[in-house]
């Protein structure tokens, strides 16, 4: 199967309290997408990395992470956009793109093995797989006025991380769709296909809040 990455790096930095974009914030001396990238070409079935970077920092971020294997394009308006981006550059790069892997870059240090159970999953006949944690907080739904409408099971919750992937051909369909959603998995969920989970890992925290990356350079520093 022919696999290819889109990585999403279009993020502005302002919960992160940045005053340039999340991928370019430091990670003990690199840039967070620097980190991104260096963790997906590390995966071997990977044959193409797409970058999706804001357009005002294509040069920059060009100059720190493209190469041979490494395409970097400009993010559009929402992450919907910035994906369907990716995903025409990528079909451009590989035409005959069987599997999608779709990444976060504020991801960064999600472990290789979190990769390859995601592509395990869709080269296993999977229409799309995501990795998840189980949640262990109690988590209430509640109305536009705070009040408590409902108590969902914890041990049915999952929270998600990325990469996502996609059998190539399900995630040109639901981007074709129409359907907004804040992750691709949700999009393809709108089609009525079975998106599966497996296991995820506490190394492939979301960086959003200068706490998140105070947590990332320790991950960094102990080597956990």
């Amino acid at each position: 199967m022919s696999t290819g990455t889109i990585v999403v790096a279009a993020g502005s930095g302002t919960r992160l309290g940045a005053q340039r974009p999340k991928a370019l914030v430091d990670l003990d001396g690199q840039p967070i997408i620097v980190h991104a990238v260096r963790g997906v070409l590390d995966v071997s079935a990977i044959e193409q990395v797409v970058v999706v970077a804001p357009s005002a920092c294509l040069e920059e971020v060009t100059d720190l992470v493209g190469g041979d294997r490494v395409t970097v394009v400009a993010g559009g308006a929402e992450r919907t956009d910035s994906v369907a981006a990716g995903l025409a550059a990528l079909e451009r790069l590989q035409p005959d793109l069987s599997v999608v892997l779709v990444h976060d870059a504020a991801r960064c240090l999600t472990p290789v093995a979190v990769f390859e159970r995601v592509l395990d999953a869709v080269e296993g006949g999977a229409a799309a797989a995501i990795p998840g944690v189980a949640v262990v907080d109690t988590i209430k739904v509640v109305d536009g006025s705070g009040r408590v409408v409902a108590t969902p099971e914890r041990s049915a919750l999952r929270a998600v991380q990325t990469p996502q992937g996609f059998a190539a051909d399900v995630l040109r369909r639901a981007h074709a769709s129409g359907v907004g959603a804040t992750d691709d998995a949700a999009l393809v969920e709108s089609l009525g296909l079975d998106v599966v989970v497996v296991p995820g890992d506490a190394r492939a925290l979301k960086i959003t809040v200068p706490e998140d990356l105070m947590t990332a350079r320790r991950m960094l520093r102990d080597g956990s």
